[in-house]
């Protein structure tokens, strides 16, 4: 991995909490009372003696040991080249998405399935589009597909009324596919998780689409044609 001095430029701010007890019961005290809104998953010792890492929804910060300083950003490893904050984001990502579920997710299952994705996608995203009608390829590498929303225009947009009408359609992935390819829906509205996924996407910071989560919690901004997606996922099994 190549260590950038972006490294350097960690966001440090003050707390200004009265905690000087060296534990999460404390830290989790702090945090609390100063984020009230923040959902704190877990706070742990980090590899850094006096920093623990805690995991806020699917973000993970470094708090000091009596809880009056966050820092936001990567912990290196420097002698083995490792970024320790990507391998945990990985299981956190990973729990987050398994939360959802994939009853709440379209999924193109192959017929016999032999790596798993998760497809943040806007219905009317060029490359998006792209890779659906690709589809047939990804599956017949015993990809499983697994689509979640994140239509950029936010909510009350076209593209996302387009994805609750797919999800309340009786076929979706039918309608999903009609959808992408710029055929008209019906219009419909039911209960949906559209904004269940938007939350997740704007926890797991993607900034585009398609954005492609592995079963590691590993991300692959953007389209992949199906082979390069193979050749990453063989790699991540080999990495194992």
């Amino acid at each position: 991995m190549k260590i950038t001095t972006q490294i350097a430029g960690l966001l440090l701010f003050a707390l200004f909490l009265p905690f000087a007890n060296a534990d999460e019961a404390a830290i989790k005290q702090a945090l609390g009372k100063s984020m009230p809104t923040a959902k704190i998953e877990s706070i742990k010792p980090s590899e850094v003696k006096g920093v623990y890492e805690v995991v806020l929804g699917s973000s993970i910060y470094y708090a000091s040991e009596d809880g009056r300083y966050l820092l936001q950003g990567r912990l290196i490893d420097v002698a083995n080249r490792i970024d320790l904050t990507e391998q945990r984001l990985g299981a956190t990502r990973k729990a987050a998405l398994d939360k959802i579920g994939t009853d709440n997710m379209i999924v193109f299952k192959p017929k016999i399935g032999k790596y798993k994705v998760y497809v943040f996608t806007d219905i009317d995203c060029g490359y998006c589009r792209k890779l659906h009608s690709e589809i047939d390829q990804y599956l017949a590498e015993g990809i499983t597909i697994q689509y979640l929303f994140f239509p950029r225009a936010g909510k009350g947009s076209d593209s996302y009324d387009k994805a609750v009408s797919v999800w309340c359609a009786k076929d979706r992935n039918a309608a999903l596919t009609a959808a992408k390819k710029d055929q008209k829906l019906e219009r419909k509205t039911c209960d949906n998780p559209v904004d269940k996924h938007m939350q997740l996407a704007n926890e797991f910071d993607v900034k585009g689409t398609p954005m492609i989560v592995t079963e590691h919690g590993n991300i692959y901004p953007g389209y992949l044609p199906a082979k390069e997606l193979v050749q990453a996922l063989q790699g991540e099994k080999t990495s194992q």
